[in-house]
């Protein structure tokens, strides 16, 4: 696109940002609730952007940005916006959730940019933080790069939060705080006014243009005729190719939840299923499925189009939108019920989740519940629900009931998610997916107010807490759940019983009792561990085996009741096995944060957990 003048090299993505709250309307954009799945996908897409064929770090085939910094996950919700919003987040919570993803994109991805949101965090603009941007992303981490604002960030800070009583004095600050680049015409109209008042010198500007000219020197502005460099002749033909396009469609089928199936239901048989009933506002939808922030498909396949493919098919949208103020229930009753099965696909769009808007509430909109259960009601056959939509969704309505026998999420699955849909109905293939994100009840946000950001619960309040790792409450689906057409075993077949923290000899813990020790790097060296499991495909399908490692610290310093470790993605044959290991570093991965935000290895019983099986190893000096 650079090379036929459409776009250039700078690329601000991924969103990083913690999907902390089910209604927030750029969940969709993030990798889920994870502060480690995070962490691991901000690194991995920075280095799949930025990295050069050759593996030279000084240079970059493209800059990768992580945003949005930080603890930013409120857009628009009751009122309250995030041009406004003042996110109070305790040093636990901080460091413990919200940084790990954008320290990882520096530190392990060594992304080229870092972009500063438009909340405040604990009073202060993140845009005008020193301890935040020069403090943090470039003292500690050491960023090789540049901090770009929010678009109009600082003249939000300006004018919306009124932080600062002049234009001169908020461009001042965004500099000295470490910002290098303004996206927004602010800077540019009040810097030089910033500098004659004496605000601001011209060495400090001169730092934020030099971060910004070394990125445009790795990126190769300055090397010449561009056909000449090393993805000089990429062009339009090298765009939706055939490669690409399947690509497309194993990204989508890799993406697919399989969240509920009776035996029995799925995978559907091509050849048994002679009418096929499609229903539901997202049946044949083409732009809802690639969602935000979004390209330009190469061409679509609807749902309705996937399963055509397959078998013969009716269709009835059953609402006109997904709002679904009157469903079509009569109609599509009598349609399921001269079908052999039925697939119904319903959720939602970028009318009711996006950037700027936020849900209310976590229910299917308008009539779609009344629509799924009246049409599962008078279906002979079986019934298959696919929810396309960001967040997740209070469906115990579906979960419970026993005439619908499949439950798909499909997120937004892109220009192929219409044959991927098909591809996991029909059996052609064996889904892996899991939940990057809990479903919560109804109830979740009937009681906890989008702008508490606290993590963990407070059970004098009634506060549940938030995500897998705190989250006291009821689920409908938990992080991590997903099912397969096979069934997956797991054997431990190494782990240590015991772990030993070595100290000095004169340390206060050798003479008292401590609950945990400092993480720090003296006694942290070398100190690491193999988990060996042996998996086994028990069922007849090829399939993968998404296996998460989660391990209980200690009922210390509120630690999270569980905390993922790490994750593998194996293949197996039916009837096969294989064997997977994990390396823990002991103060990496068995560490806690504790109430002032320094990073602890807690002391005792830690339980490590895969799926059903669990392996108790303690931790001692």
């Amino acid at each position: 696109m650079y090379n036929v003048g459409l776009a250039g090299l700078t690329y601000w993505s991924p969103n990083i940002n913690i999907f902390r709250d089910p209604r927030w309307g750029r969940g969709q954009e993030t990798p889920g609730e994870d502060p480690l799945l995070s962490s691991k996908y901000g690194s991995s897409y920075v280095k799949g952007l930025q990295q050069t064929d050759d593996g030279d770090s000084s240079r970059l085939k493209v800059a990768a940005c992580c945003k949005h910094y930080t603890a930013y996950d409120l857009d628009n919700w009751k009122g309250v916006d995030r041009y406004r919003f003042n996110a109070v987040v305790t040093k636990q919570d901080m460091d413990d959730t919200f940084q790990p993803p954008f320290k990882s994109c520096v530190v392990d991805g060594n992304v080229a940019s870092v972009m500063c949101s438009y909340n405040q965090v604990n009073g202060k603009p993140t845009c005008a933080d020193p301890d935040l941007l020069a403090g943090v992303i470039r003292g500690q981490w050491k960023l090789n790069g540049y901090i770009v604002s929010d678009c109009d960030s600082v003249d939000v800070y300006y004018n919306n939060q009124h932080y600062t009583k002049t234009p001169e004095e908020a461009a001042a600050k965004a500099i000295l705080a470490g910002l290098d680049l303004n996206c927004g015409s602010f800077l540019g109209q009040h810097t030089e006014a910033a500098v004659k008042a004496g605000l601001l010198n011209e060495s400090a500007i001169g730092k934020a243009i030099t971060n910004n000219f070394a990125t445009l020197m790795r990126l190769g502005f300055f090397d010449g005729d561009p056909s000449k460099q090393p993805y000089g002749k990429l062009g339009p033909k090298d765009v939706c190719t055939l490669e690409h396009q399947e690509l497309a469609r194993e990204a989508a089928r890799q993406g697919i939840v399989l969240l509920k199936n009776t035996a029995g239901s799925l995978p559907l048989s091509p050849t048994a299923i002679r009418k096929l009933a499609v229903i539901g506002p997202n049946a044949n939808v083409t732009k809802t499925m690639i969602g935000n922030y979004e390209g330009v498909p190469c061409k679509y396949t609807t749902p309705l189009q996937g399963l055509t493919a397959s078998v013969a098919t009716t269709y009835l949208p059953g609402c006109s939108n997904v709002a679904c103020g009157t469903a079509q229930v009569d109609d599509a009753t009598k349609m399921a019920t001269s079908a052999d099965a039925t697939v119904l696909v319903m959720g939602i769009d970028q009318s009711l989740e996006r950037e700027s808007l936020d849900r209310i509430d976590l229910l299917l909109p308008g009539q779609q519940p009344l629509l799924v259960t009246e049409v599962a009601k008078a279906a002979k056959g079986p019934v298959i629900l696919v929810i396309m939509s960001g967040g997740g969704f209070d469906i115990s309505f579906a979960k419970n009931n026993d005439k619908i026998t499949s439950i798909l999420w499909v997120g937004y699955p892109g220009q192929a998610g219409g044959a991927a849909i098909a591809d996991v109905i029909f059996g052609y293939y064996n889904p892996s997916g899991r939940l990057p994100m809990t479903w919560y009840p109804q109830s979740y946000v009937d009681k906890v107010p989008m702008t508490n950001m606290n993590m963990r619960p407070d059970p004098s309040k009634g506060y549940p807490g938030r995500t897998y790792r705190f989250y006291t409450g009821e689920t409908v689906y938990t992080f991590g759940d997903g099912l397969s057409y096979s069934k997956f075993s797991h054997q431990l077949f190494k782990a240590p019983q015991q772990v030993s923290i070595p100290l000095e000899e004169d340390h206060v813990c050798r003479s008292s009792e401590c609950k945990s020790v400092d993480a720090v790097e003296q006694r942290c060296k070398n100190l690491a561990f193999d988990i060996h499991l042996r998996v086994q495909n028990k069922g007849k399908y090829s399939g993968r085996d998404t296996i998460f490692l989660f391990f209980t610290p200690p009922s210390v310093h509120k630690s999270p009741q569980k905390h993922l470790l790490g994750f593998e993605k194996v293949a197996l044959a039916g009837k096969s096995e294989s064997l997977v290991r994990f390396k823990v570093d002991v103060c990496k991965d068995l560490s806690v944060v504790d109430e002032l935000g320094t990073r602890k290895v807690a002391l005792g019983k830690h339980v490590l957990h895969v799926g059903s099986l669990k392996h108790s190893l303690s931790v001692r000096i």
